[in-house]
């Protein structure tokens, strides 16, 4: 019986000449001091809980102190949080690369590859803008309202231009009219002739020097109408 020994020593394997549980039990107990409550059995991947059980080899595995327990259910709470994503590029493949990397080179390659057939596509577009320039515009506009309309409106219109002639022709010639009416009144002005005024004044002073008998003559030209107008005095007395 090949006995393997796990604990916090190195791995042991001891050779039993016996294959019963109860010797197994003892020689650990005699030589380790473990009580069976300490440690379990394992054979053949399963734990040894008889002498049927023992095949060959059985190990040794001593029993850990366990928790309080809870972790699992507070896993699932932290996973319930925990906000889930699709984007994966930050990962790695098998050989190490990101896939953020993959993507980018196939996106780039996939570009490349397209780059002849967009330039085809922009030198057509431009070909049939040019021949969309080139054509003349065809345009169909059908409304009988404004057809009618638009026949109507040059008859409207030389009615309009009418009425407007005949209009201005009527003011004016009541304007006229009124001009002739009104009288033109020109603006007097009063001209006195100072030479014969200083003459008159002169022969008054050599009548008045050479008695009381004798006159004066005044002279007035008034300018600004049809006529002249003379006066003469002639003193009272002599009248």
């Amino acid at each position: 019986l090949n006995l393997k020994l796990i604990s916090n020593i190195p791995t042991k394997s001891v050779y039993l000449p016996s294959a019963s549980l109860r010797d197994v039990h003892s020689f650990i107990l005699n030589n380790f001091k473990w009580n069976p409550d300490n440690y379990y059995l394992r054979s053949n991947g399963k734990e040894v809980l008889r002498s049927e059980d023992i095949y060959c080899t059985v190990q040794v595995i001593p029993k850990l102190r366990g928790g309080k327990g809870g972790f699992g259910s507070m896993l699932r709470a932290i996973g319930a949080q925990i906000e889930k994503t699709t984007n994966r590029e930050a990962c790695r493949d098998l050989s190490g690369r990101r896939l953020r990397d993959i993507n980018e080179e196939q996106r780039l390659k996939k570009w490349i590859s397209q780059q002849a057939e967009r330039e085809r596509e922009i030198l057509e577009r431009k070909k049939k803008k040019l021949e969309k320039l080139s054509t003349e515009p065809k345009h169909e506009f059908q409304d009988d309202e404004y057809f009618a309309e638009r026949s109507e409106l040059p008859e409207k219109l030389n009615d309009a231009l009418e009425q407007g002639i005949q209009a201005a022709s009527s003011n004016s010639s009541v304007k006229r009219k009124a001009e002739e009416v009104k009288p033109i009144i020109k603006k007097k002005k009063l001209l006195i002739d100072f030479d014969e005024f200083s003459s008159s004044e002169g022969s008054d002073k050599e009548e008045s020097d050479g008695g009381s008998d004798g006159g004066g003559e005044c002279s007035l030209n008034i300018q600004g109408t049809s006529s002249i107008s003379k006066c003469k005095n002639v003193d009272q007395k002599q009248a």
